[in-house]
Order: C-alpha cells, then sequence, then structure tokens
C-alpha cells in the first residue's frame, strides 16, 4: 500500500517503520474551550512559529469574548487550514511550546500515542512545503479541518527514531536558520549603503572639495556651488494613470493594453517579470501611454514604497500606467534618471511620508504634493559623471545582493530537503551529522558567494 509519505514526497519510508492510519496517530483535541477565562496568554501562528500577543492590545481583528478561544498545550500542533485557495505563502502549522489560548478556528492537535511531538510538527511542515493542503481545499473549498484530511496509512518510526529525528532537525535547522539571518542582516547593510550613496549622490555630489551653499529648503538644506533646487512640476509634468473599474460607455471600442502597477514599479528598476492587461479604449490609451524617459512614482502603499520611482525605457508599446502609479515627464529628457535617482534619496522618503495620508496599513500621496518635491539639479557636465559614478556603484551593490540572495535561496532549499528527507527516513540523522555533510554543503555555499 502507498503511504502519505511516498504519494506527496515520492519518497519510499524504511521497512522498519510501522504502517498506522493518520487518525489514529493524530486526533484533534476536544473540550478545551477558554470557559471563564482560565487562561490569558494568548497566543498566535505566524509563519510556522506560535508567538505570544498582548491580550489587551487592541490591534488586528479581535473576538468579542475571548472565552471562545481553545486553550492549547506544549506539545500540540495547531494547523491554519483556511483561506487555502487565496493565501499560498504561509506556513500552515506551528509547534506549541507553552500554555495558552488560540482561536478556535484552528485545529490544535495532540499525539495519540507515545510519540515526539517535533517529529509530527516536521511531518506536517514537509507536507505544508510540499504544498499537499491545496489539494484538499481544491474547487469551492476555501477551508478544510484536520478531520478532512483523507485516513491515509503514514510510516511511523518508533519514538526513539522520532525523538533522535526531531533533535537532528532542531539542531540542523537552527544552524541554517542562524546562517539565514546573518546573510539578511549583510542584504540590510547593503541597502544602507546603497540608500546612502544615493542619498549623498543627489544632494551634494561626489566631489569631497565642492563648496557648499544654504538652499533654503528643509529637505536639501546644503548644495555644491552651481547647483540649484526645482521643484518636481518645473522639471517635468506629472499625470495620474487610468483609473481601475472606471465606467467605459456601452458598445465602445475597447483593446486589452499593457498598464504598470504598484507592483511594477521597484526602487530605481520596473519589473516587468508580471504586467497586468487592461481593457481601454481608443482615447485612453492616446491619454495614458507612457513615453520613452517617463519617471514612474508610486502614488500609495507601503511607506518604503511611496514615491519611489523608476524610468520607463519603452519595452514595449503601447503601455499604461495605473492611477495609484504617477507618471512624471522631463521637459529634458536629461533629466530622467536624475529625477528617478532621487526619488530613491533619504530626503525623499522622508518628504513623501510627511506629505502624505496614513491609514493603518497604507499611505498615499496626492499630485499636488508629489508636484512639490524638490529636486537639485547640478550643471549637466556634473550630473553625467555624477550618474556614471552611481552608476557603476550601484551596480556593484546590486551583484553582491544577488549573490547573497543565490545563497539564502539555496539555504532554504538545503532547510527543505533535510526536513522532508530526515521525516521520511531517507536521511540517517546520526550518520548525517557524523559525516559533517550539512557543514561540507553550508561551506560549499559560503565558498559560492565569495567567488
Amino acid at each position: 500500500m502507498i503511504t502519505l509519505q511516498e504519494r506527496v514526497h515520492g519518497i519510499v519510508p524504511p521497512a522498519a517503520w510501522k504502517l498506522a492510519k493518520i487518525h489514529r496517530v493524530l486526533r484533534v483535541r476536544r473540550g478545551s474551550k477558554n470557559v471563564g477565562l482560565r487562561e490569558k496568554n494568548l497566543l498566535s501562528l505566524s509563519y510556522g512559529r506560535i508567538i505570544r500577543k498582548n491580550i489587551d492590545s487592541n490591534e488586528g481583528l479581535l473576538p468579542a469574548s475571548f472565552e471562545t478561544y481553545q486553550i492549547v498545550e506544549p506539545g500540540n500542533i495547531v494547523m491554519r487550514l483556511t483561506d487555502l485557495q487565496n493565501d499560498k505563502r504561509s506556513l500552515r502549522q506551528g509547534l506549541v511550546n507553552e500554555r495558552g489560548i488560540i482561536t478556535s478556528a484552528y485545529d490544535a492537535l495532540e499525539v495519540v500515542e507515545n510519540g515526539d511531538p517535533r517529529f509530527w510538527a516536521y511531518f506536517f511542515l514537509a507536507l505544508d512545503l510540499a504544498k499537499y493542503y491545496y489539494s484538499l481545499g481544491a474547487g469551492v473549498r476555501q477551508s478544510i479541518k484536520f478531520s478532512d484530511f483523507p485516513n491515509d496509512w503514514v510510516a511511523v518510526a518508533d519514538v526513539h527514531t522520532q525523538y533522535r529525528i526531531a533533535d537532528f532537525l532542531d539542531n540542523e535547522t537552527s544552524r541554517i536558520d542562524c546562517l539565514i539571518e546573518k546573510k539578511k542582516r549583510l542584504l540590510s547593510t547593503l541597502a544602507d549603503a546603497r540608500f546612502t550613496a544615493i542619498s549623498a549622490a543627489v544632494t551634494v555630489g561626489t566631489d569631497s572639495n565642492a563648496q557648499l551653499i544654504p538652499t533654503g529648503s528643509i529637505y536639501i538644506p546644503m548644495v555644491p556651488n552651481g547647483w540649484k533646487v526645482w521643484r518636481l512640476k518645473h522639471l517635468a509634468q506629472v499625470k495620474g494613470g487610468l483609473t481601475l473599474g472606471r465606467t467605459v460607455k456601452p458598445g465602445t471600442p475597447v483593446s486589452p493594453t499593457p498598464y504598470l502597477r504598484v507592483a511594477n514599479v521597484q526602487a530605481g528598476r520596473l519589473d516587468l517579470n508580471d504586467v497586468a492587461e487592461i481593457e481601454a479604449t481608443e482615447g485612453e490609451i492616446k491619454r495614458y501611454s507612457l513615453q520613452n524617459g517617463d519617471v514612474l512614482m508610486n502614488e500609495g502603499g507601503d511607506n518604503d514604497k511611496l514615491g519611489r520611482g523608476a524610468v520607463w525605457r519603452a519595452e514595449f508599446s503601447p503601455c499604461l500606467n495605473q492611477n495609484h502609479v504617477f507618471s512624471a515627464r522631463p521637459h529634458d529628457l536629461a533629466h530622467s534618471d536624475w529625477i528617478s535617482l532621487a526619488t530613491n534619496a533619504r530626503y525623499a522618503r522622508d518628504f513623501f511620508f510627511l506629505h502624505s495620508n496614513q491609514s493603518t496599513n497604507l499611505a498615499s500621496i496626492s499630485k499636488t504634493n508629489i508636484e512639490k518635491f524638490p529636486v537639485a539639479i547640478p550643471p549637466r557636465e556634473i550630473m553625467n559623471g555624477i550618474l556614471s559614478h552611481i552608476s557603476n556603484k550601484l551596480e556593484l551593490f546590486n551583484r553582491a545582493s544577488e549573490m547573497i540572495q543565490r545563497s539564502i535561496d539555496r539555504l532554504k532549499e538545503m532547510r527543505v530537503s533535510i526536513i522532508t528527507a530526515a521525516v521520511t527516513g531517507k536521511v540517517n540523522s546520526e550518520a548525517y551529522v557524523q559525516s559533517e555533510n550539512a557543514d561540507l554543503q553550508m561551506k560549499r555555499i559560503q565558498e559560492a558567494m565569495r567567488a
């Protein structure tokens, strides 16, 4: 008979592992409602981890009463099997390490017989990483319960082996996670250095001996002699984009036309891997079509995305911009790259934040305020020299960041492979550690990153 491990992972478990039905191995915890508010340690499932939350906080969705929540105990495995078709990125289970309460919308599982809950938490994590749950919620079913799981045969290791595998995975995943965090900190350091380099380039230039003069601007207080601070409206024509959901007169001919959204406008570049289309009229295409050299700036989004710009290079035509993306058409196309660079400077982030409308999760800025954005313009020859210098510098930052990101991706793949191999019995955890395979693989990843 085919076990769940074989069907999902394509791996035949060791012959020594016994077969059992999954609902005989794990069951949903019952009779654990928090009646009378017996427990006030509020827990939450956050990307595969059970974390504490402040029960007195007003943030997020709150229940009418925490008495409806369920009490969970250390060793329970919490599973969130809701919104399966819309959210395919979250990790949907976590191991409970302390007594507390969590929403009853989740299933809390417990091991029926002797076994290590950590092993079974990793077992479900491997299923999650293989996207198994989404096959159960196919069609119109957005949510399921553990009781909806087919009562498949699973190969069950003996208790000693479960403990050994769980200890092994705790150690190996911790080592990988620590290395990933170090690399993420390095990425953050590179991002800060990139930010600083851009900010200096568009405000004081690259000549450390240049004489600085006051400007009267609170955002760019000093610039080199010969530079002049302009508002964006004096350098470019700022236009809004095409509004989605607008009313089109019945019978009006429309054509599917590419258009750029906030997600397409990254810091200093355009991501054209996923360009949507909109049914647009001939008049709309004529009015909203982008031209080579237009600077696209985000009207809304998170604060770090607000206002950030990138130059449209007319990679294809026609192409429109959504109403949440402004287009600034420079009067002098030689200013396109400079304006785009300025929108990604530190002072620009301050300006956009202070001139935006803030809501709970998002911010937006008006066309009028975008037009007030200050840009320091140097003489043409100096501008071209700075653009060439900063372009080379940013290329080095980008190459280093891409290399680090590739090593992070490889470590994540290695983590998934180790978890899957361990919970299916494919890897001998004791022999693996003794052979120093993990150290060798991590060393190769490090060496590849330095190459």
